[in-house]
């Protein structure tokens, strides 16, 4: 199962519009994308509630994973909007 391991760059954390835009580009992946605080359990990447709950704010560590035929594809692009400041 593909994972990666990034920091929160925006600077209110996974919250509010940030949250908003990585559920939307997680829930429009191939397959199930999942979230986790470091050390933490999953929550789907796709629901901007599950996001919120996690309370992942600025400079933590998550853990972005997925399985199934895309998957790699799907960790690195979400990946890479969780390590993007969405609020600049």
């Amino acid at each position: 199962m593909p994972e990666k391991r990034v920091a929160v760059a925006s600077k209110v954390g996974l919250h509010a519009r940030p949250a908003a835009l990585v559920a939307k580009a997680a829930a429009a992946q191939p397959v199930a994308v999942r979230i986790a605080k470091a050390g933490g359990d999953p929550v789907a990447a796709g629901s901007v509630l599950n996001l919120m709950t996690l309370a992942a704010g600025y400079g933590d560590e998550v853990v972005i994973s997925a399985e199934g035929e895309g998957a790699e594809e799907a960790v690195e692009a979400v990946a890479q909007l969780v390590a993007t400041d969405l609020d600049a």
